[in-house]
């Protein structure tokens, strides 16, 4: 018996000792960190190459194997192996993506999935996508999705806010790495601090299916995700932007990566720093465009103690000084009209993750936080030498503002496999909280307001089988200004018809708390005056039901690739948040955000592309959409009631050509169509006796880029030059209201009017 036992154990080990090593390469370099994944019996083994390519996996059985090769911007591979006695050998040819058809995602389902896996529809905006629009922020970034418009909201301090699928920016969350912590304060002007070289990628959600993040996430959530180290590398660059010969933006950047040999610790480090002049479109020396200065710079370093486990540390540090209204040299309150903003912003986030029981669980752990200082002024001059001008003067209205936004959770993930197909569990607890205080004492103006909210999340991300899946959960939020819980469930719904043809359904839930903070309560200059947002004090939460469809289709052969998105959205609204005009004081206009009555958006988009040998590259979208309450609301006191939503486009669309002219040159064209929409034009101001509504016109704004690389293989540098032109035709909002008493809040169109491109930047090949 003791001899059958020990001749087991010798099969036994004999079975499961052998080896796979090799490397993966693409057409020149070695592709450093790489996942590798073996799945054999119902079971996986995986590792990561190493810094030259290289990998080794032991304890594997003899047998057919299904080895997955997977990494950011590359092309997966899904190869069929057979494990032979002792020591097999495997390498991969693993090329860039000819389109980003299949990259990992995260934000879908909170777990790591590619594209045409995830239930959820997941956009994703890379950097080098970012690099051929030469976007140097994260507003100019996101212009290029279909259902999504980056919009600028004030003529004075240019502040912008995020719509997606018809609703306005309040409604959509901004994550930094999947964490909430972009306060609806810190986030009016967010977009624009933010810098492009930040960024590794933009995942974008449009719609409810992304409820699990909680509360305003009703029209959709952007993940912006940081970059981390991933090889030894450098990159430094500059760029100059010129509207007019006096008006200049520039701009310079740099980030640095060290990574060990073994893979284990890494950093990279980012710096950016921009610094603009302000700019006078109708010559009444009074800005449209504000002047900037801006310097940023964060670091992200992670260290993996064992194989299992890791730990990754971001930090990011951004100033900004912002100040739009009449171009004079001196303080702020000596001017006509102004405002001024000094924003110090600290953020970062610390996570934990581990890996349990061969991969079958992991456990993430996070703590994220940020906070802003701010100093401002927002103010009228009246007449010079009058007795309201020395009254002015005397006290004039600046404002300190303080947020913080806390965000401190955890997730599980249990892979189940013993029913039929294949079933991931997670579920997650956060706890998110949020201060701010906000106050300008001349206009007895006070924001003091902290809100906590307990978040519990439960998924089942179920895979019947290779064509089927449904995803299913629900979140369970308690809201300090709330009585109740809210319960926000989810269910998915994704079925590949063929291979990379998938039709998914998303029904969800959300909500919106009466907070005290977002952009409705943006203070707005109007008829000489500046108007205020209060809330009512019997406002209600505001309930949310959404229903998304989209089709999805993609046919690649060896040179070119083709295909096309279909998406229906519909959302409706309970208890919809409005704004009721209610008078005005000494200052200005004064304004209850209320409930009003239920309120529908819907629409659908399309978006087309094509690839041709990495030569050629083309893709676009379009949305058209409708945005109404069930009844009318009040806009004006003056003005009948409406039952539109203002300021929202019945179409809008982009696109993107691009052509790679030969090995070293590229070029680009960018276009982005904005439809007519109405909006109200409050009156007071020299060109404008009284409120009205207007319709606007349509815009069609291009882009035209060049960009040429310079190869020094002696020294293995890469030198980049771009030149381009922003706004070929120049279409700009032409009927912006003159001098003090304009109405800020009447701004539309395009965000810059022409404006030439120059760049240049060093890296390492």
């Amino acid at each position: 018996m003791c001899k059958l036992i020990l001749i087991s154990l010798l099969f036994s080990n004999f079975l499961y000792s052998q080896i796979l090593i090799g490397t993966i390469y693409d057409t020149k370099y070695p592709v450093p960190f790489a996942h590798i994944t073996i799945d054999y019996d119902g079971k996986s083994k995986g590792g990561l190459t190493d810094m030259n390519g290289s990998f080794e996996i032991t304890d594997l059985k003899i047998g057919n194997v299904t080895i997955t090769i997977s990494k950011i911007g590359r092309e997966t591979k899904n190869i069929f192996y057979t494990i032979e006695e002792g020591v097999n050998k495997l390498d991969v040819l693993m090329e860039e993506e000819i389109y980003s058809l299949d990259q990992i995602v995260v934000t879908g389902t909170k777990t790591f999935k590619t594209q045409t896996k995830s239930p959820v529809i997941v956009n994703i905006i890379d950097h080098k996508k970012i690099e051929t629009i030469q976007a140097c922020n994260v507003s100019e970034a996101l212009n290029f999705q279909s259902g999504v418009r980056v919009e600028t909201d004030c003529q004075t301090c240019n502040y912008t806010q995020l719509r997606m699928n018809g609703l306005s920016g309040n409604y959509s969350q901004i994550l930094i790495n999947s964490k909430s912590i972009l306060s609806p304060l810190t986030g009016l002007y967010g977009m624009e601090q933010i810098p492009s070289n930040m960024i590794e990628r933009i995942e974008i959600i449009k719609g409810g299916g992304s409820s699990l993040y909680g509360s305003s996430s009703i029209g959709g959530v952007v993940n912006l995700i940081t970059k981390l180290p991933k090889n030894n590398n450098f990159n430094f660059g500059l760029s100059y932007r010129s509207i007019t010969h006096n008006i200049v933006d520039k701009s310079i950047f740099g980030n640095s990566t060290v990574i060990s040999k073994n893979g284990n610790i890494g950093s990279t480090f980012y710096v950016y720093f921009r610094d603009r002049n302000g700019y006078d479109h109708n010559g009444d020396n009074f800005s449209e465009l504000p002047s900037l200065n801006d310097n940023t710079f964060g670091a992200n370093f992670f260290i993996k103690p064992s194989d299992n486990q890791k730990i990754e540390f971001n930090f990011s540090s951004l100033h900004e000084y912002r100040y739009g209204g009449e171009m004079i040299h001196g303080a702020p309150h000596f001017a006509m009209q102004a405002e001024e903003r000094i924003h110090d912003i600290l953020m970062g986030n610390i996570d934990y993750n581990i890996s349990l029981f061969s991969g079958k669980c992991s456990l993430l752990a996070y703590l994220a936080t940020q906070k802003t200082n701010r100093e401002h002024y927002t103010g009228v001059r009246p007449d010079l030498g009058s007795d309201d001008d020395i009254i002015h003067l005397s006290n004039p209205p600046y404002g300190n503002s303080l947020n913080t936004t806390t965000q401190f959770g955890f997730q599980f993930n249990y892979e189940y496999n013993k029913w039929i197909g294949h079933n991931t569990f997670t579920f997650g607890s956060d706890i998110i909280s949020d201060y701010v205080y906000d106050e300008i004492p001349t206009y007895n103006y006070l924001v003091n307001q902290e809100v906590f909210t307990l978040g519990v999340l439960f998924q089942s991300d179920w895979d019947l089988n290779e064509s089927l899946n449904i995803l299913s959960g629900f979140r369970v939020d308690q809201h300090s200004l709330l009585s109740n819980f809210v319960i926000s469930p989810r269910f998915s719904f994704l079925y590949n018809i063929k291979q990379n043809f998938q039709l998914r359904t998303t029904y969800s839930t959300g909500f919106r708390a009466p907070q005290a903070f977002d952009t409705d309560l943006h203070i707005a200059f109007a008829g000489g005056g500046v108007s205020r947002v209060n809330l009512d004090p019997n406002l209600n939460e505001e309930n949310s039901k959404s229903i998304n469809t989209s089709i999805n289709y993609d046919y690649a052969t060896e040179n070119y690739i083709y295909g096309l998105t279909f998406e229906t959205f519909r959302t409706q609204l309970h208890n919809a948040f409005y704004l009721d005009p209610e008078g005005s004081d000494n200052f200005g206009d004064l304004f209850v955000k209320r409930n009003g009555p239920e309120a529908l958006v819907k629409g659908i988009s399309l978006d087309l592309r094509f690839n041709y040998n990495r030569i050629i590259q083309f893709e676009s979208g379009f949305t058209i959409q409708s945005s109404s309450y069930n009844e009318p609301v009040t806009y004006s006191n003056y003005l009948p009631p409406k039952a539109t939503f203002l300021k929202s486009p019945k179409s809008y669309g982009y696109g993107n050509f691009s052509y790679k002219i030969g090995s070293n040159l590229s070029s680009s064209i960018n276009y982005i169509y904005t439809g007519s929409m109405e909006l109200i034009h409050l009156g007071g101001s020299v060109n404008n006796k009284y409120d009205q509504y207007v319709l606007t016109s349509h815009f069609h704004q291009f882009d035209i880029n060049f960009n040429y690389t310079h190869i020094f293989n002696k020294i293995s540098l890469k030198l980049n030059y771009l030149i381009g032109v922003r706004n070929v035709t120049n279409a700009y909002q032409s009927d912006f209201d003159l001098f003090k008493n304009r109405d800020s809040n009447y701004i539309y169109g395009p965000s810059t009017p022409r404006m030439i491109v120059f760049g240049l930047s060093f890296s390492l090949l």
